[in-house]
């Protein structure tokens, strides 16, 4: 397929909610196959289609990491089912290039999704875990929430945002999420131990 180019945070489309996908059509495929292409070649953890302009409720990730063969996980009209605790996350997004900060998610997600067969599946993420917290990021992209608007900072968010040229959040869309916060008192707010979607360490 193609690999496509990546929207930049600050274009108003990253903001827009994706619709549901009625058929697996060709033109779904090719999305599918556009979206892992591109996340590969810009070596990214998981991609969704309104990062490439399609607003529609797709995303990929693969989380395989090291020497293990490649693994993409193909979601088509994902629903978060069920989510429970907490854990502290440093994370990037393919739309904010080198930009990272620690955010707050859940520790675990179990997520009912269509794969590209057009079969439904379910899927849980755990502990904190990299394919609970991809899974969180890329379902937050099908509704223009970004990744930065769960930071446990605004002041070292911004900062960032600062050093790499990009505007600063957008305070309107903060998340209050006090269920979590709760948990993650205890926490440190300096980056952590994980490395994020989308993009793996170097």
């Amino acid at each position: 397929m193609s690999i496509k180019k990546i929207i930049p945070y600050g274009d108003e489309t990253l903001r827009q909610k994706s619709k549901e996908v009625t058929k697996i059509s060709k033109k779904i495929q090719t999305l599918v196959h556009d979206l892992i292409d591109t996340m590969y070649a810009k070596n990214g953890v998981g991609l969704a289609a309104p990062q490439i302009g399609e607003h529609l409720r797709v995303f990929v990730i693969d989380v395989s990491t090291g020497k293990e063969p490649l693994n993409p996980i193909v979601f088509i009209n994902p629903k978060i089912i069920q989510k429970s605790g907490a854990c502290s996350s440093y994370e990037g997004c393919l739309s904010f290039p080198e930009a990272y900060t620690d955010v707050k998610r859940y520790a675990n997600v179990k997520v009912k999704a269509t794969g590209l067969n057009g079969k439904p599946f379910v899927m849980e993420g755990k502990d904190g875990s990299l394919l609970a917290r991809a899974i969180q990021h890329e379902f937050d992209h099908l509704d223009g929430i970004l990744f930065i608007d769960h930071c446990r900072s605004e002041f070292e968010a911004n900062r960032i945002l600062k050093e790499k040229g990009l505007k600063p959040i957008e305070e309107d869309k903060l998340l209050s999420e006090p269920e979590i916060e709760k948990e993650l008192e205890s926490l440190p707010t300096n980056p952590g131990d994980t490395v994020l979607p989308e993009q793996k360490s170097e």
